[in-house]
């Protein structure tokens, strides 16, 4: 009688634990899910290709706006992310990073050509022009702005730092916060890799 008790009592545990609604992914950036902005982009890669993040379905999409100047905050960004992908090994060819260029006055498509992969062959630098970037922007909530000005080629920009993440369906996932460790962002693609 006690053994048919405890399977009893072991089977309605379980029967339980089926429809106990699964825990939320653990990540560590923001996790900005169902956000309505930032849904789209058509810009122009550093091979003069224009893409949308339809081209993309099936990847994990890394944006992060910045410029090629940028003397901290642009490079770290981009290795960190360029590190976080070699400890995703095989998996990091599920991975696209695109860098906008928020400084289309200065960071031409050769420019971007050169400096853009430096970091990790397979990301791309993309532009648009000026009146489409302010558009963009709009529609990211990136803010960014010409600061220390002493001539007409020679300024910084100060600009929002955060990196959008979205899933492989398309879906705006997470906002990356500038200084995250490569072994954070490795683990917030991880979950996202594992879910497609």
């Amino acid at each position: 009688m006690r053994r048919w008790l405890a399977a009893a009592v072991t089977l309605v545990v379980l029967g339980l634990n089926g429809c106990m609604p699964a825990a939320p992914p653990a990540f560590q950036a923001t996790d900005i899910t169902g956000a309505d902005f930032a849904r789209n982009f058509k810009l122009t890669d550093h091979n003069g290709a224009v893409r949308s993040l339809a081209d993309f379905k099936g990847k994990v999409v890394a944006v992060f706006f910045g410029y090629i100047h940028c003397p901290d905050v642009c490079p770290t960004t981009l290795s960190d992310f360029s590190t976080a992908l070699k400890q995703l090994g095989p998996e990091a060819e599920q991975v696209q990073v695109i860098f906008v260029t928020l400084d289309p006055q200065r960071d031409t498509p050769d420019l971007l050509k050169q400096f853009v992969p430096a970091f990790n062959p397979g990301f791309l630098g993309m532009y648009t022009d000026t009146e489409g970037l302010k558009q963009l922007a709009h529609e990211y909530k990136v803010v960014y702005q010409k600061t220390s000005v002493k001539g007409a080629d020679d300024y910084l920009i100060d600009h929002s730092a955060g990196t959008y993440i979205y899933d492989p369906q398309g879906r705006l996932r997470l906002l990356m916060p500038y200084g995250s460790s490569p072994e954070t962002i490795a683990h917030d693609l991880k979950i996202l890799l594992s879910s497609s």
